[in-house]
Parts: structure tokens; sequence; C-alpha cells
């Protein structure tokens, strides 16, 4: 026997009814966050100055790719008639977005760290100039990075493959901008940058790392690139490699901060994928070339090659 439809309780009604039954309780939770934001234990930001923001730092990385590779990241076309025109436009939107994100970025310290005043708009403003200022030698030192890839790639088939499509290529690209800043001692905006990289690619360089021309990340997902590590030039690495710092002790934040923590590449190096080098006393020799998945703690001497014994397969 049906049941009789009319004898049913709707239930859109009681379901409305139970979600206000809920959101009743909203305003209560509400109160319990906003009290927590005064809690001293917990790390807030509540402030009339504002801080850098990721969402705007991932805009000022589309506008210097723009910038950085003329015609590649444009949804106009540029030609000689237009690249005047273009350019100055584009160079004048991004000294704006960049001169805020620094003076933020200086302010926060300023305020946070009771620093004395900096005159952090005039700051951010110089910082900017600099920047923009150093594009043509960026571009010069990453047209080195798009020729080792595509010398050392068979599957490459264009420079202009590499530059849309290697992640390695912008992950490098994103930080060659953030170690510039870095140099120029901005806080907190050029670690913003490499971290919105390591998002998107998988690939983690701080951007205080010192990397020389001419460098590949060939695939690329899973590579650690620490802060004090130096690598030289024409050095390759793979994915999964880690180029890191020794297990710290507990207080290491205070008592290492600012010392040589991560090894050093020097040039012509090949450092093959899931390969391991850590320490800041390491040093691996020129033209030396590491095996995959090897642990390296100690320096290693130039024109070596260091592999793994040939691992014993069990069938059963």
């Amino acid at each position: 026997m049906k049941e009789d439809m009319n004898t049913r309780e709707p239930s859109c009604r009681i379901d409305a009814e139970s979600l206000n039954r809920f959101k009743e309780q909203l305003p209560d939770i509400a109160e319990n966050i906003i009290k927590s934001c005064y809690d001293k234990a917990c790390y807030t930001h509540i402030d009339y100055e504002p801080i850098p923001s990721e969402g705007y730092v991932g805009d000022i990385i589309n506008k210097l790719k723009e910038i950085l590779f003329p015609g590649y990241f444009t949804r106009e076309k540029i030609d000689p008639v237009n690249l005047k025109y273009y350019m100055g436009q584009s160079v004048s939107v991004l000294f704006d977005m960049l001169s805020v994100q620094i003076t933020h970025s200086i302010r926060h310290d300023c305020f946070r760290y009771d620093l004395p005043c900096n005159e952090c708009e005039e700051q951010g403003q110089k910082i900017a100039l600099n920047l923009l200022e150093s594009i043509p030698l960026l571009r010069k030192i990453l047209a080195t990075d798009v020729r080792a890839v595509y010398e050392g790639d068979p599957a490459a088939k264009s420079h202009d493959e590499i530059i849309f499509c290697y992640p390695g290529l912008f992950a490098v690209t994103v930080y060659r901008v953030a170690h510039k800043l870095f140099e120029l001692k901005v806080p907190l905006l050029p670690r913003i940058m490499t971290e919105h990289a390591h998002s998107l690619t998988g690939i983690d360089i701080h951007p205080g790392a010192d990397i020389g021309e001419s460098f590949v990340i060939d695939h690329g997902t899973g590579v650690v690139i620490g802060e004090t590590t130096v690598i030289g030039k024409n050095v390759r690495i793979y994915q999964g490699v880690t180029l890191g710092a020794l297990s710290l002790p507990k207080d290491a934040g205070e008592r290492l901060r600012g010392k040589k923590r991560h090894p050093t590449i020097e040039d012509d190096v090949i450092v093959y994928s899931g390969a391991t080098i850590l320490g800041g006393n390491t040093i691996i020799g020129a033209r030396s070339v590491i095996g995959g998945n090897v642990w390296i703690t100690e320096s290693v001497p130039p024109d070596t090659k260091v592999i793994m014994e040939t691992p014993k397969l069990v069938y059963k």
C-alpha cells in the first residue's frame, strides 16, 4: 500500500528548520574565535597596516613573466610597433604593484619588531626601481638557463616549449627575482614568492640560495634547495634532490640562523634523482656526477662519480 503523500511531513521544511538551529550557534562560535585572536600564545595579524598578500604576489609574478619573456605570456600580440608602448605600460603597472608589496613587507617588520622608522614608502619605491633596473641582467641569466635546458634535454623541441611548459624554469625564474629582493634586504616578500612557485611546481628553492647561470632543474618535483646553498655554473639536478642541512638541535633557530648550513655544488656538476646532499661544510667538487638515491654528508673531490652499488633484486 502506497504511503499517502499528503500525510508525510515535508522533508525540505524539516531540513530548513534543522539548518536554522545550527546557524543560530554561529554568533557564539564567531565570538569565541574573536576572543582567541587576543590570545598572545596564538598568531594573529590584526592591525591597520596590511602585510604582503599572496594573491597580489601571484599577480606580480605573472606580470614579471610578461616582462622577462615578452610576447610569451600576454593575451595581446606584441610586435616591433607596439613593443615600446606595451613595455612602458607594463613597467609602470609592475612598479606600482611591487612598491606597494615591498612597502607592506618593510612596514610589517617595523611595527612587529618595533624597529626605527625606515621611511617605508620611499624605501619600497627605491627597491622596486632597483629590481626593475636589474631586469635586463635577469633576462640574460634566464636565457642561459633556457639554453642549458635545451642543450641537455632531447625531449625539448624548442626554446618556446621550455619557456611555456617546464616547471623547473618557472621555479628558477621566480627564484632569480626573489633572490634579487632577498639581496636588497626585503623581508617576507621573497619567501612568499618562492613558496608560491613551490605550491605550483613542487620545487622548493629558498630565495637566499646563491645559484649560478645555466642552471637546470629537470622534471623537478620534490627538489629542495636550502637557504645557504651555493650552486656554481652549468649545474643540472633532477627530481627528488635535496640540498639540505644536517639534523638540527632544538635551539638551532637562534644559534644557526644566518650561518652556512647547506652544501656547495661547484661548476658542471650533475645530481641525479633522489640524491640527498647535506651540511654546510659539504662541497661537491666541479665536474662530479652524483648518482641517484645516494646520501652524502661529506665533501666529494672534483671529477668524482658517486653511485650506489647495484641492488640485488629478489623474485618470489
